[in-house]
């Protein structure tokens, strides 16, 4: 070992160390994506396919030049690697403290009753959302679990909804079946994940968590009382995706512009944002067999009370003044989650990692599962399913489920290798 480490460019007590990145999780979590459309849905492949390409450029760009690196200042000059002298005798044996003896990480892990106790707990609370949905809209409390029992029976969705907002023992028995399963796996996954996840930069966990789920939920609750004719015709899992896309640029962005003044960085990022979030929707409108006038009618629509009551042949159609009403719209809205995001987001507290990524990987995993398993067992089934509502049970679920696991105790990973004897083992 050299008794110096190496220099750096940037000052002479410091040196550059690679800058960690999320960018080769969500590549894998691309891939899997896709290679499940393949077999299952197209939204599966294009969800995949748009993680792919985010990451792998995420990914390549920490590798040019000046890029993807941070500068480490050295330690005390007394705590560095002092030279190597070399002595005779028997060789030393390895102990804690000394350079390879810990050869197992992560160095503290949850014990699998965390993951079990959080798939519990969260299992118990998700089914809240569903609940309040039922009685806000007058639905019948049964409702949720027979459209969980879809996901797997074929020939639910022919029963029609007034059916199945009755009780029906057997589809009952089955969603009770899926919810708890389901909801213990995803618990166990999230105590082994948890330990092993990196930390999430506060643009990014305020960007790519909650302002898909405030906007999409505000989107939701004005049309519900402004526009209802628009709010029917929106395919929300793919506005939830357009959401984040929106959410993640715009934290990007704004990382980049971190040195620049609030209200500037705050509207570079919401046009940013605003530039690359349309892209879902007309990925949609594509594979929906719709033109890309479709979605920019709906959108203008949010503003135009009348257009929402135009049949869908209509809506494929261009029209000039809707266009215009759209880009309207859409840079208002844009601009203005830019700059409250940009003004609002120094002042707010960072958000945990755990809870960044239980609130992220519920909704994504287990909302893309169950709309890609209803497109191949039940096609009807998703027209029934209130997706919004449904977002925000995973979401819960997640975030109840990390905070169980994260408050949990936690066991000491013994080190690999023969560091200690049994008699110092047992005295520690």
């Amino acid at each position: 070992m050299s008794s110096e480490p190496a220099k750096s460019s940037d000052s002479p007590q410091s040196v550059r160390m690679p800058a960690p990145t999320v960018a080769p999780l969500v590549m894998a979590l691309g891939i899997a994506l896709a290679a499940l459309g393949v077999a299952t849905s197209y939204a599966f492949l294009l969800v995949g396919a748009i993680l792919f390409v985010l990451s792998l450029g995420t990914w390549v760009s920490h590798l040019l030049p000046g890029r993807g690196h941070h500068v480490e200042p050295w330690v005390e000059p007394a705590l560095r690697a002092q030279p190597v002298s070399g002595a005779a005798g028997g060789v030393q044996q390895v102990r804690p403290g000394m350079p390879g003896y810990r050869l197992r990480l992560p160095e503290r892990v949850h014990p699998l009753s965390a993951g079990i106790k959080g798939g519990i707990v969260g299992g118990l609370v998700m089914p809240i959302p569903a609940l309040i949905y039922c009685l806000v809209n007058g639905r019948g409390i049964w409702l949720p679990i027979n459209l969980l029992a879809g996901m797997v029976l074929p020939g639910v969705g022919e029963s029609g909804v007034e059916d199945l907002e009755t009780f029906r023992p057997t589809l009952f028995a089955m969603g009770a079946a899926i919810h708890v399963s389901v909801s213990l796996v995803l618990g166990l996954i999230y105590g082994v994940l948890m330990p092993m996840l990196p930390k999430v930069r506060k643009p990014l966990a305020w960007g790519a968590v909650l302002m898909p789920l405030f906007w999409t939920a505000l989107s939701f609750v004005a049309l519900g009382f402004f526009n209802p004719g628009v709010r029917v015709r929106i395919d929300w899992p793919w506005f939830v995706v357009s959401q984040f896309i929106f959410g993640i640029v715009a934290a990007l962005v704004f990382i980049r512009l971190e040195n620049r003044h609030p209200v500037t960085a705050g509207a570079i990022c919401g046009i940013a944002g605003g530039l690359l979030m349309p892209i879902p929707a007309f990925a949609w409108a594509v594979l929906s067999k719709h033109t890309i006038w479709y979605p920019v009618n709906l959108l203008s629509a949010m503003a135009m009370r009348h257009a929402a009551e135009m049949p869908v042949a209509e809506l494929d159609q261009y029209h000039p003044n809707m266009l215009v009403a759209a880009l309207a719209t859409h840079a208002l809205l844009s601009l203005s989650f830019g700059l409250a995001f940009g003004i609002i987001l120094p002042r707010v507290p960072a958000i945990p990692a755990p809870i960044v990524w239980g609130g992220l990987i519920m909704p994504l995993l287990w909302t893309a599962s169950s709309y890609g398993l209803m497109g191949v067992v039940n096609p009807l089934m998703q027209t029934y399913v209130d997706w919004p509502w449904f977002v925000i049970s995973q979401f819960v679920f997640g975030i109840v489920a990390a905070l169980v696991v994260v408050r949990s105790e936690q066991i000491v990973v013994q080190p690999a290798g023969p560091g200690t004897t049994g008699a110092e083992a047992s005295s520690r």
